[in-house]
């Protein structure tokens, strides 16, 4: 059982600290961002050199890299837009393969006047099925979060994996996210049963409140049911890493949370 921190939100100016500091704290893995190995901003960025180099910064501290974020957006009709789309993933994908992980937390999208919601699915799994034939060559899984409002709803995320036809494609279970969409815990629960069949990627958060009103918490003083994601997690056989995410304010945040995890996620899967 591993338990990793996701580079968002946590100390350390640049990469190498926010490494070493997970490595102090005993985290056995992180998360990384595109950011982190991708300037796409720079057209000589040379993200293929720098993956190299991260992962030999991670292993040098005993730190594996589990996971990679893409901040892909999918959200889109344009066949155009979808091409650069795909092709960008598949880089992507393979960035994650230097780094020595083949997990891949995939953003649905972002919300548009030119995509209406009920082309939502259409338009993300139009992308996801674009991206399955090097999914399968690289064996790299996809897995879509349920971060912002497009996918929020993990019906839809199963819609989408459904439209989609490939164990490639599986889901990011985000504890949090749901209950900051402003769905009720009743919801959120029944959110955990359906995300967690799928679930190739967690990310363990908690807090109280939604939308405008949301605050982060350190795992087990918020208000979602922790424990009953877990329980699902656990029916569903999930065997991957148990990501901590953080979105409060205070210093000792994420060693908390890590005590936290490590104390009770051993209990509720044994």
């Amino acid at each position: 059982m591993q338990f990793a921190l996701i580079h968002y939100n946590a100390p350390g100016a640049t990469l190498e600290a926010f490494l070493d500091y997970a490595a102090g704290c005993g985290f056995d893995a992180v998360e990384l961002q595109c950011a982190d190995v991708w300037d796409e901003t720079d057209e000589r960025a040379d993200p293929e050199a720098r993956a190299v180099e991260v992962r030999a910064l991670a292993e040098a501290r005993g730190v594996a890299i589990c996971a990679f974020a893409a901040s892909n957006d999918f959200l889109t009709l344009d066949p155009h837009e979808r091409n650069v789309q795909v092709a960008r993933m598949e880089r992507i994908c393979n960035l994650g393969k230097l780094l020595g992980t083949n997990v891949i937390r995939t953003e649905g999208g972002w919300q548009t006047d030119k995509v209406p919601e009920d082309k939502w699915a259409d338009a993300l799994a139009a992308c996801l099925r674009r991206c399955v034939p090097f999914l399968e060559e690289m064996d790299v899984y996809l897995a879509l979060d349920n971060h912002g409002k497009v996918t929020n709803d993990a019906q839809l995320q199963l819609l989408v994996l459904g439209m989609t036809g490939s164990k490639y494609v599986g889901t990011t279970l985000d504890t949090m996210n749901y209950r900051w969409m402003g769905w009720s815990i009743e919801r959120c629960n029944r959110f955990y049963e359906l995300s967690s069949l799928r679930a190739l990627h967690l990310h363990l958060k908690d807090g109280n409140g939604s939308l405008g009103n949301y605050k982060g918490a350190v795992l087990g003083d918020g208000e979602v049911d922790l424990v009953y994601a877990i329980k699902c997690l656990k029916r569903a056989g999930y065997g991957g890493v148990w990501c901590i995410e953080y979105e409060g304010r205070d210093a000792d945040g994420y060693t908390r949370c890590l005590e936290w995890a490590k104390k009770n996620v051993p209990k509720i899967m044994a």
